[in-house]
């Protein structure tokens, strides 16, 4: 599929509509030299398979941080038409609203460093991690339920978080119209223990320090004034609750197919029509896992925020530890966009991807509308991470970003490639705590096993979908 790309720009490439057969749309891709010559052509064909689906709008969009996924490949981005389109599973992907957060600090490097050991320790206790984990709370069914309707909001009645926090939230980390009836019992079985945990996998808990700031005024507006200051950044999801609604709906989205006789370029982007029963049962059920990471997350920042109150001998407040923002990545959303001169309600898909709003827009927070919104990137184990705004250009495709710096290597491959102890160690002689319930998670997480961060920063600054505003680099990391 690669000899079908066309350049278009320094940092954006073309498959047209004519390049296969059944194409409605366009497909894009956002990245520099150096990146397109990474992208699998697998995934460059799993872009040109969402751009055969019902309803598909404009173009379908790659980011600089696409690399093979299911159906729709990770770092990607489509949107369809509220009445002639489709809602897909198999867009959405298994981990529904997997996001990141990162919460600002008034500590320094040189004050934490003394302690950087005990603070990776106490957070490693604190926060419970790893496959299957289980969390500090103990819900009842209802209070599940309550979870999956009301999200952060529920944390915030709960005292596990403030008014000022859901303020720096997307979708101020609710979102309405979700119907715990259509989630299974099994997925709420899955969901119940875990509330408040962080998982495996690519998941983590991060301490960073400020490395570079590129814009110090809209970094002042975020709450990052100096270098060497403290920032933690936190990456989770929706647990085993998100993962079986998606497998309960990727079945009853293969029957939806051949009930509405939909043609697939692919059998894993499952779907149905945006309006029917089928597509609009999982769209409440997707919120409902939405809400649901929203309030893990927002758990998870309390007892962060615990821990260096532990450590520090300061309580949270005194030490500055607010919310800079919270963004999605996996997630089906219903927006309004302006297409050709028109304003149009689309189910926008963006797996792998971020919101990215420009100043002014109506749903940025007061505190940030005269600059943008935060939009949130993470680097691979031991490398950058971004902060960065959105972008004059973001219109174009649909308010969205990349999410990180995406894979070039499987995890089986990195596990057989790399020592999980090897890599702690390497990590450690540059000044990086690393602490995980298993080696393997450190093996299969390597630095080698994704993309160039600043390269995709590059990217996407360059397209002006987003623009660089803070880089910070870690030194302590927590992982499931």
């Amino acid at each position: 599929m690669k000899e079908k790309l066309k350049k278009i720009s320094e940092v954006e490439y073309l498959i047209s509509r004519d390049a296969r057969d059944k194409m409605r749309v366009n497909a894009k891709i956002i990245a520099t030299n150096r990146i397109i010559e990474a992208v699998e052509d697998e995934a460059i064909k799993q872009l040109t398979n969402v751009a055969c689906l019902p309803g598909i709008i404009e173009s379908v969009y790659g980011m600089p941080d696409i690399h093979w996924g299911y159906g729709l490949p990770m770092g990607a981005v489509g949107a369809f038409d509220c009445e002639k389109g489709v809602i897909s599973s198999g867009c959405t992907g298994f981990d529904i609203n997997c996001g990141i957060r990162m919460i600002k600090t008034n500590l320094t490097y040189k004050e934490v460093k003394p302690k950087l050991k005990q603070l990776i320790n106490v957070l490693f206790q604190n926060v419970p991690t790893g496959v299957g984990s289980k969390g500090k709370l103990r819900l009842s069914k209802d209070e599940l339920d309550e979870v999956l309707v009301k999200g952060a909001k529920w944390a915030m009645e709960n005292n596990y978080a403030t008014k000022e926090d859901l303020q720096h939230m997307e979708e101020y980390g609710n979102m309405s119209g979700v119907n715990p009836d259509k989630i299974s019992d099994l997925a709420k079985k899955r969901g119940l223990p875990q509330l408040g945990t962080l998982g495996a996998g690519n998941h983590f808990l991060e301490i960073q320090k400020v490395d570079q700031i590129f814009n110090s005024k809209i970094a002042e507006v975020f709450g990052v004034t100096d270098k060497d200051q403290i920032i933690v950044m936190l990456h989770c999801g929706s647990r085993g609750l998100g993962h079986q609604i998606a497998t309960d709906y990727l079945k009853i989205h293969e029957n939806a197919v051949k009930k509405y006789k939909i043609w697939l370029p692919d059998r894993q982007l499952v779907c149905a029509p945006a309006n029917s029963e089928e597509g609009q049962d999982y769209f409440e059920a997707m919120k409902g896992a939405v809400n649901y990471a929203f309030c893990n997350r927002t758990i998870m920042t309390n007892w962060i925020r615990e821990s260096f109150a532990k450590v520090f001998e300061k309580n949270w407040e005194e030490m500055d530890m607010k919310l800079i923002y919270d963004v999605c990545h996996n997630i089906c959303k219903l927006e309004e966009h302006e297409v050709n001169g028109e304003k149009r309600k689309l189910y926008v898909h963006r797996k792998g991807a971020t919101r990215s709003l420009p100043s002014g827009h109506e749903l940025v927070p007061e505190t940030y509308k005269k600059v943008g919104q935060p939009v949130l990137i993470a680097g691979s184990m031991g490398t950058a991470s971004y902060i960065l705004v959105g972008g004059k250009k973001a219109k174009e495709t649909f308010y969205s970003s990349c999410h990180g710096a995406g894979r070039v290597m499987s995890r089986n491959k990195a596990i057989k490639d790399f020592r999980g102890n090897i890599i702690k160690e390497e990590l450690a002689e540059r000044g990086i705590i690393a602490k995980s319930t298993s080696p393997r998670v450190l093996a299969e997480e390597s630095p080698d096993a994704y993309k160039d961060i600043d390269e995709v920063a590059k990217a996407v600054d360059i397209a002006e979908i987003s623009k660089k505003v803070v880089r910070v680099v870690p030194i302590g990391v927590v992982k499931g």
